[in-house]
């Protein structure tokens, strides 16, 4: 009953998804034993970053485990892993100025995360609500269910997707401003990209899956208006 043949694709984006968490701890790892010529750490890196885009307001805080790394727009504030916040590495400077790279974009509005902060109190909803609405729809063959289900789903794949292009926003800042200021020569570029190419390569997979279960629910409840 709920098997459908969408369902090769999700599992292959799945198995993206898990390649791509093993990929982003291995290249972390592995570019954080590559000491930054600048001899910046995390912190360092993110605090010049920030001061000299003028935002000397936003504190820089250490928080424990690894890769938990994110900026907060709420409290207007950067946490960084311990490994990142203390450490001086490609990985560790990569990471802390992707972050301050949304503090960049919350200050000058980029447009997608003016969206996502916008849309994010719906999605909290919507993300709670549409896995009950589609399995009560699917159990007692109730379209009705299922289409609002698929459209309050779709809510939440819509943050997914418009998240994809702040990720991007966010790294391709950091990049440009730490060859600038010259946290980063050149020749680690390489490794900044690897780092941060990897990060982003989890948000294009959980989006792909999210997006491919719409597409399933879209086709069952079409298939099963037909009949």
């Amino acid at each position: 009953m709920f098997f459908h043949p969408m369902d090769f694709l999700i599992l292959i984006a799945f198995g993206l998804s898990i390649w791509a968490q093993f990929r982003v701890k291995g290249t972390f790892n592995r570019w954080a034993e590559v000491p930054a010529m600048s001899g910046m750490t995390g912190y360092e890196a993110a605090r010049r970053m920030l001061d000299a885009n003028g935002l000397h307001d936003v504190p820089i805080e250490p928080v424990p485990g690894r890769l938990s790394d994110h900026y907060d727009p709420i409290h207007r504030v950067v946490r960084l892993s311990e490994p990142v916040y203390y450490e001086s590495s490609i990985s560790a400077i990569s990471v802390a100025c992707h972050e301050v790279g949304h503090a960049i974009q919350h200050k000058q509005s980029y447009p997608m995360l003016v969206l996502r902060h916008r849309i994010f109190p719906v999605v909290n909803f919507a993300s709670g609500i549409a896995p009950f609405l589609l399995i009560a729809g699917f159990l007692f063959s109730a379209t009705g269910l299922i289409g609002a289900g698929i459209v309050f789903f779709s809510v939440a794949v819509a943050f997914q997707l418009i998240t994809l292009p702040v990720e991007f926003n966010a790294s391709s800042r950091a990049r440009e401003l730490m060859v600038s200021e010259g946290f980063i020569s050149n020749e680690e570029e390489r490794g900044v990209a690897k780092v941060l190419n990897a990060a982003a390569l989890t948000y294009v997979a959980a989006a792909l899956i999210s997006l491919l279960e719409l597409v399933k629910y879209i086709m069952i409840f079409t298939s099963s208006n037909r009949e």
